[in-house]
């Protein structure tokens, strides 16, 4: 954890003037912003279910506590700070800055592939549950047996992002990880990694309207710095014509599986031929550890927040969180190799 705090404090003194014109020179004394995404940090790195559990180790947990920057007899804040601060962070995009100057720092050390990544994607369930997921077109439903908690039967109606809306979650929609599986109200998170050692590069949340895999590995790929050649490895959902045409328009190879199950593939000889081909298809796999940490570590499996703009910032900041606890691995990996 020594070496995650100093990271962590070299970028928040980086972000020292945007927290200074975020909060007002005069009224009560507010939480220091540092001390805030410290906390934060530590909710992500441990697994801590909620904000008021985070409250209640901080407490009596020293390490929680020299990590925040709290001194042992210092009183802890109330959890509704979290509340009334995050719309300030929000707003002032934090948790892209912080994750891009945690970039910096593994560019800085020179763990970073510039020209080789991977793009994948997974469904976040919503914080909303299918009772909320209620037509939009104004239709009389049935009196509720229990107003609590009311028995709904969904057996013989049909439920699409259509016609029906979260009333708990209007940003969440329907949503399956393949056929046959259950439809959960979802978010579609995403990142594209770089190939070396498998850092996240960059991230996209949208809506789960389907075809938000390929629309978010476009947007990450043209944002990649640069105009040299790169290659971009994907899964057999990403073989479509469209998709292949896009990616070799902005100058990257896209190395994708080939998917020829009743269909030609848009991939050919010209790709699979060449030996970084198979390397690349090789490395993709990666990417799988990043969606396993993020969901089992991060918290990022059933969402606690509601909201496109807030679901996007933890998964951010979430993606941070991983490359910091990866640059560590990584450099002691890399002074223990020269000593």
């Amino acid at each position: 954890m020594r070496a995650v705090r100093q990271m962590a404090d070299t970028i928040l003194a980086q972000l020292s003037q945007m927290f200074s014109k975020m909060y007002s020179d005069i009224g009560r004394r507010s939480i220091p912003p540092e001390k805030l995404l410290r906390a934060l940090l530590l909710q992500v790195l441990y697994t801590v279910r909620s904000e008021r559990m985070l409250m209640e180790q901080l407490e009596y947990n020293l390490l929680f506590r020299w990590f925040v920057g709290l001194n042992m007899d210092e009183p802890v804040w109330d959890v509704t700070v979290f509340t009334k601060n995050r719309e300030r962070l929000l707003k002032a995009d934090i948790a892209k800055k912080f994750f891009e100057l945690v970039l910096k720092q593994a560019q800085a050390l020179d763990l970073m592939s510039d020209e080789h990544f991977t793009v994948d994607g997974t469904l976040l369930e919503a914080c909303a549950g299918l009772k909320s997921f209620k037509r939009v077109d104004g239709a009389e439903e049935p009196p509720p047996d229990d107003r609590s908690n009311p028995t709904v039967d969904f057996h013989g109606e049909k439920r699409s992002n259509q016609t029906h809306q979260s009333t708990t979650d209007p940003d969440a929609m329907l949503a399956k990880k393949g056929a046959g599986k259950e439809a959960k109200l979802s978010y579609s998170g995403h990142v594209l990694m770089e190939n070396r050692n498998g850092l996240v590069a960059d991230v996209e949340v949208l809506q789960a309207n389907g075809t938000a895999e390929r629309d978010a590995a476009l947007v990450m790929i043209e944002k990649i710095p640069g105009d040299q050649p790169v290659t971009i490895g994907a899964d057999k959902a990403y073989d479509t014509k469209d998709f292949v045409k896009e990616t070799r328009n902005m100058n990257a190879t896209p190395q994708v599986a080939q998917n020829n199950k009743g269909r030609k593939s848009a991939i050919d000889g010209r790709t699979t031929r060449h030996p970084g081909y198979a390397i690349s298809q090789q490395k993709r796999k990666r990417v799988e550890e990043i969606f396993g940490w993020m969901k089992t570590v991060g918290g990022m499996r059933k969402l606690r927040h509601r909201g496109l703009q807030l679901v996007g910032w933890m998964f951010t900041f979430a993606a941070a969180a991983y490359n910091l606890v990866r640059i560590r691995n990584l450099a002691t990996a890399n002074a223990g190799g020269k000593a």
